[in-house]
């Protein structure tokens, strides 16, 4: 049988960290995110300071204690949750001083008609996930299309098994406040709508991601064009026609521009010509945005 994990990263990683660098609009996300979930992750220290200044470890301390270590992100394909999601456990690793290491649940598995067992496939990975959190390591587990596993069991057309496997989800997940923040559980959606409730509920933060607004289209085509004479006007005309389509009026995702549209526009130029703002004005608007998942 397949692993239950597509990938098993040890944090920090230097190229997760090189990599968030070009991440447009990361440092919003993460602080969001970091500052919500920092008083979890660091108990020790938050205890010292309550004992250090007030004498006593206050009450409201330990009920921070009983937040649920969940994230929840949320938007269409391509708007950057995965990536972001191992961004933002290196950066939590390296903001407290402390090694960790991230799981990535494989979507494979789920493919292998083995639906009937998903919960022991829920079972298997969060027990690994215990076995990873350590007293000076963070353990981090990303549930990619969460709503395969996280469905909403008020449908009836979920099978009774189906339902078993949410519930066992929900039990894992507060089994987790038991290792005091040293273990964190990303859930990334396109169907945010999808998600049970009890599962929302429990989250900390549930963050949505946007497709790019003009300024982040303007800052990634003038990261990934970096050197060439493009002027101000010219990436600013650039970002408007990527914000919102000609014909659907619906903006590139992030990957979009990333992945189909500069590339296209190399595949364009190359071998005879140079990049130009003609050549990139025609190949947006010969690509189509990805659609929206609903």
């Amino acid at each position: 049988m397949a692993s239950i994990f597509d990938n098993t990263i040890e944090l920090p990683s230097k190229e997760i960290h090189l990599q968030s660098e070009y991440l447009v609009g990361f440092e919003n996300k993460f602080n969001r995110i970091y500052n919500n979930l920092k008083l979890l992750l660091d108990q020790e220290s938050l205890t010292e300071w309550s004992k250090k200044y007030h004498k006593v470890e206050l009450p409201i301390i330990r009920q921070l204690k009983e937040k649920y270590p969940l994230i929840i992100l949320a938007g269409d394909a391509g708007t950057g949750k995965t990536v972001s999601a191992t961004a933002i456990a290196d950066r939590m690793t390296r903001e407290l001083k402390k090694e960790g290491f991230f799981l990535k649940l494989s979507t494979r598995v789920r493919g292998e008609g083995l639906h009937g067992e998903m919960g022991k496939l829920v079972n298997d990975a969060f027990a690994q996930l215990k076995q990873q959190a350590g007293k000076r390591r963070f353990a981090f587990l990303l549930i990619d299309e969460a709503d395969a596993i996280a469905t909403t069991r008020s449908t009836n057309q979920m099978h009774q098994e189906e339902k078993a496997a949410v519930n066992t989800l929900i039990q894992k997940i507060d089994e987790i406040r038991d290792l005091n923040g040293r273990a964190i559980i990303f859930m990334s959606t396109n169907r945010l709508h999808f998600i049970d409730e009890a599962i929302l509920r429990r989250a900390a933060v549930v963050l949505e991601f946007e497709r790019p607004s003009f300024d982040e289209c303007k800052e990634l085509y003038s990261q990934s064009l970096e050197g060439l004479d493009f002027t101000k006007e010219q990436l600013e005309e650039l970002a408007s026609m990527s914000v919102s389509w000609e014909e659907s009026g619906l903006g590139y995702s992030f990957s979009d521009i990333r992945l189909k549209v500069l590339p296209e526009a190399i595949a364009n130029s190359f071998p005879d010509n140079p990049i130009s703002f003609s050549i990139l004005k025609k190949t947006i608007q010969s690509i189509k945005p990805s659609p929206e998942i609903k």
